[in-house]
């Protein structure tokens, strides 16, 4: 095949589809390596929901520029796909961290040796709570809470925004209030995180927890951002239609769906250092029994 006899967009299907093959492979990959060490079922099925968010990402992406000229409803579902499925892979990374320190809210189970540490609220969520609280069971189920929240938000906000397509009333300010109002359930939940992270770093050291949230919140920051990024850069003039059969708003999406793309390539690959089999294989055990012998 002669690239140069191709056109911009079809360089530009053939990209984004190799770019979704690899996410695809890499995916597999580990997938496959986790299956066939399925030593702890409950941390591996939060992890293999984790995983399969880029290839998911990719795959609804591509399927987004195969049908760029379609219609802003069919847009906004596949959006929503993503969206929902992100919601759910944040709220399995908190149950993952409960899991590594062995904590069950159900069984009302907390170990005694991180009971009554120190939370600090940072701002602005300071002006509304103290800015010093001590870690309990109701603290530890506030911040569960706060994570879920998104798991609920985010499906009601896209089935409204869907309605809102179909129906023909989607006027701008509908569209940036759904905007504020998931970018502050997101953030909540992301700060949710980060705040569960800073109190049991020492605890979750051993099983790379910063490296885990960065594959998630680079792909939901990255995704988001660039998202309202390109709403304005459309807004402001600068994304410009030079053809007559797409309008500005499917260029913009095109654009971002290429973008996505390539960006869940490399996080499909950053998830085999963050999110490796080498924990359930043994392996590590056997070094680390090793080196205590030395």
């Amino acid at each position: 095949m002669d690239l140069t006899k191709l056109d911009a967009a079809s360089i530009t299907l053939l990209g984004a589809g190799a770019g979704a093959i690899l996410t695809l492979h890499f995916t597999i990959i580990l997938v496959t390596q986790h299956l066939f060490y399925w030593k702890n079922p409950k941390e591996q099925k939060a992890i293999i929901i984790i995983i399969l968010m880029a290839p998911l990402y990719a795959v609804v992406s591509f399927v987004g520029l195969l049908d760029i000229d379609g219609s802003k409803p069919f847009f906004t579902f596949l959006e929503s796909i993503k969206e929902c499925y992100e919601a759910l892979v944040i709220a399995k990374f908190m149950a993952l961290m409960y899991s590594y320190l062995n904590i069950s809210l159900s069984k009302d189970i907390v170990p005694d040796e991180i009971k009554g540490r120190e939370i600090h609220h940072s701002f602005p969520l300071n002006l509304f709570l103290p800015r010093t609280v001590r870690l309990d069971n109701r603290t530890l189920r506030a911040l569960k809470y706060w994570t879920w929240q998104f798991v609920v938000v985010r499906p009601v906000c896209s089935a409204l925004m869907i309605i809102c397509e179909i129906s023909g009333f989607y006027p701008s300010w509908l569209s940036w209030s759904f905007t504020i109002l998931l970018n502050f359930s997101v953030s909540l939940a992301m700060y949710a995180l980060v705040l569960f992270y800073h109190v049991f770093a020492k605890e979750l050291a051993p099983h790379r927890p910063l490296a885990k949230f960065l594959c998630i919140k680079g792909i939901v920051f990255f995704c988001f951002w660039q998202g309202v990024v390109l709403e304005v850069l459309a807004a402001a003039g600068v994304i410009k239609s030079h053809h007559f059969w797409l309008d500005v708003e499917h260029i913009q999406e095109g654009i971002r769906n290429a973008l996505v793309i390539l960006e869940m390539v490399l996080f499909s690959i950053l998830q085999q250092y963050a999110y490796p089999v080498a924990p359930y294989t043994g392996d590590m055990q056997t070094r680390f029994e090793n080196k205590k012998t030395q």
